[in-house]
């Protein structure tokens, strides 16, 4: 289990490459082949073009169909087919990677099984194979946590870098949203005492390893659409150039010179004239578009939520634990009226030295500022008063003096009790922090108000700059929270968001969803609690932290394994880049098509009608040349395409016109002028090789 998993990287050397070109072969079955239309007609074709030459060797043939001409043109057939294979094969290979590595981490773990969910229990050791659910088990420093599950006892630092490939350790305890730990993690501080929460085989490592094996990759409805068009394309090519073979021989009986084109020709000209280039990349494309999420260190369940992150209009996020830090942490202090802060500070670490929850620990260290530091409880002789619902406070005695500290009415209550009186100008502090959508905090020392601590949500670094860079993408930024509506206000002027939507139960996020999908908008849901897993199941793109609770990831359909709400930003770049590559190839599939009909289109009919020869802009050597070249350039295109079939097109963040004017010009116009540049390139290669 030392294995850290690190985010996969293309490794260009032999093995890699060897392995994807044996893969590539495995992939000539005719089951896997017919899965795609546009590149099962070229797979049909490289078959009659080789029962063709065979045929040759034993019949002969004429100059242009001679045995050597259909013999290349039948490699090359081969080759554009084993290209596209090759294609698809580099990209599985890289999410591969990641699967051997997440399940180097899910071997067998030794597992500290209680009977009790008690510290200093008895505990007998079981494999972690043999763990069922709702089983108790121990971790202490330096384990390797067995299986998914949640804290129900104890605190502990966790190395999650095994999953999330960060560094950063982070706290993992019982009572909060971060309570949920994952099978192949270790311990570097502490205990905890976790229930595990799956059964074998249905850990989050083993979802890790089914979400990113490409085999299991579904297509997503714009590339089944998209598939159908190539497919109709195919089709329609496919009677053009077989109602070409009569109207050759036609030509020739009605002509009398020249002969007919072969067989092997217009096999040719088909490949060359259908969508050869997308078709052989799409498939790649799609798994490349889930491999750079998972770079990204976001799962997706299936290409369908990649592809619609790139369409999301709104996005709606769980403000605790995702716009904020998820506790609520001593910002300020405002002493009283004759009491200094140095000395408020003082006052107000005692009151939350015994405080363990997050709130009380960021009191003693906001005092740290102050210069108060660590003192000896032993000497002060202390009795620390927990917090009650009853009373609303908690606090410390010291012999006589008592200091207190909770809701400023019950503080009020509390030093009216005895004889004392809450000043004013204190109440108006209450009144301002309050305003601000923060929670005040009152002190006091006996019967005297000391001042006010000013509790609120600290909106997480950054994330206001990310939300300028969503509003330039066109995405509408809402934030969910169950706040009442001044705290909610605050918040959202704050983090930098466009709307909001407080007090919010289950129900009125379902609400607020489906009515902005009735509009005909997709939704994106960010969110960490067991609360936001309605909605998460209902938007169109749910991004569940990793740092949340299991029932909130297993709704989403995908999970952000850093925990950082922000990284949406690259989920919905990643999902614009996969659109705007498929749309940027295509349009380069479709343009290239113009200079193979002057290459063929001469080749194949000219010796009937010499008239066509016009045609031959690019002063091809001859017809066997230049069906030979298209048919290379065809291949080789694919291949030189796949860097960026994987890559994916630089996404910038301008309107649509803007990118398809962009495509037009690079792709449109490049996919026009590369190919008569590729192809005389060609036929003059096979020239000085005296080829053919």
């Amino acid at each position: 289990m030392s294995e850290i998993i690190s985010k996969p990287r293309l490794s260009l050397n032999a093995p890699f490459f060897m392995k994807a070109a044996l893969v590539s072969f495995r992939k000539l079955d005719p089951r896997v082949q017919i899965r795609n239309p546009v590149m099962f007609v070229v797979y049909v074709g490289a078959i009659l073009t080789t029962m063709l030459y065979f045929r040759s060797l034993a019949s002969g043939a004429g100059a242009v169909s001679s045995s050597s001409f259909i013999l290349a043109t039948s490699i090359w057939l081969w080759l554009t087919v084993l290209f596209a294979n090759f294609a698809e094969a580099v990209g599985e290979g890289q999410n591969r990677a990641q699967v051997e590595s997440l399940r180097k981490a899910r071997q067998d773990t030794p597992a500290k099984k209680l009977a009790e969910a008690r510290y200093g229990a008895s505990y007998e050791v079981v494999s972690s194979q043999n763990l069922k659910r709702n089983d108790l088990i121990l971790v202490e420093t330096g384990d390797w946590i067995p299986g998914d599950g949640e804290v129900v006892e104890g605190l502990a630092s966790i190395d999650e870098s095994a999953i999330t490939g960060e560094s950063a350790p982070v706290i993992r305890g019982v009572g909060s949203d971060f309570d949920s730990v994952t099978g192949g993690t270790r311990v570097l501080s502490d205990w905890l005492i976790v229930k595990i929460s799956a059964e074998p085989g249905e850990a989050f490592l083993d979802r890790m390893i089914k979400m990113v094996e490409g085999a299991t990759r579904q297509k997503t409805p714009n590339e089944i659409a998209l598939t159908i068009l190539l497919a109709v394309m195919t089709i329609i090519f496919l009677l053009v150039c077989a109602t070409l073979l009569p109207f050759s021989i036609f030509g020739v009986h009605l002509m009398h010179e020249g002969h007919p084109a072969s067989v092997t020709i217009l096999i040719a000209l088909l490949v060359c004239l259908i969508p050869t280039t997308i078709g052989a990349l799409l498939s790649a494309i799609g798994i490349a578009g889930m491999g750079r999420m998972l770079r990204a260190n976001v799962l997706a369940t299936s290409g369908r939520a990649v592809e619609a992150a790139g369409d999301v209009d709104v996005l709606l996020l769980d403000k605790t634990g995702t716009i904020t830090l998820g506790n609520r942490q001593a910002a300020a202090f405002y002493p009283a009226p004759d009491v200094s802060e140095r000395d408020f500070a003082d006052l107000a670490q005692l009151s939350s030295i015994a405080d363990q929850t997050p709130e009380g620990r960021s009191v003693v260290v906001l005092a740290k500022q102050y210069g108060i530091r660590e003192r000896d409880l032993t000497s002060l002789n202390a009795r620390f008063i927990p917090f009650s619902a009853s009373t609303r406070m908690s606090g410390v005695d010291l012999g006589d003096r008592q200091i207190r500290k909770g809701a400023a009415d019950a503080i009020r209550l509390h030093v009216e009790s005895q004889s004392g009186s809450f000043p004013d100008a204190v109440q108006s502090v209450v009144d301002s922090v309050a305003r601000r959508g923060s929670t005040p905090l009152v002190v006091s020392d006996r019967a005297q108000v000391v001042g006010v601590i000013e509790l609120k949500d600290i909106v997480k670094g950054g994330i206001k700059e990310r939300f300028i860079q969503l509003r330039r993408m066109g995405i509408q930024t809402i934030m969910v929270t169950g706040d009442n509506r001044l705290t909610a206000a605050a918040i959202a002027a704050e983090a930098g968001v466009d709307d909001f939507l407080a007090e919010a139960t289950p129900e009125k996020k379902l609400e607020l969803i489906r009515g902005i999908q009735a509009s005909g908008k997709l939704v994106a849901m960010t969110g960490d609690g067991t609360n936001d897993a309605p909605a998460l199941a209902q938007a169109d793109v749910a991004v569940a932290m990793n740092s949340g609770t299991q029932v909130a990831k297993e709704a989403a359909n995908l999970v952000d394994l850093d925990s950082n709400p922000t990284k949406l930003i690259e989920v919905v770049e990643t999902g614009k880049q996969l659109l705007m590559t498929r749309g940027a190839l295509t349009t380069f599939s479709i343009a290239n098509d113009v200079a193979k009909y002057f290459a063929i289109l001469p080749a194949a009919f000219a010796s009937i009608y010499p008239q066509l020869n016009a045609l031959n802009i690019m002063d091809l050597s001859s017809p066997a040349h230049a069906v030979l070249s298209a048919v290379i350039f065809n291949a080789l295109i694919i291949v030189a395409l796949i860097p960026l079939a994987l890559k994916g097109t630089k996404y910038r963040p301008i309107g649509a016109e803007k990118v398809l004017r962009r495509f037009l010009w690079i792709y449109g116009a490049g996919g026009v002028i590369l190919p008569f540049v590729g192809i005389k390139l060609i036929d003059l290669l096979l020239v000085s090789g005296h080829w053919l």
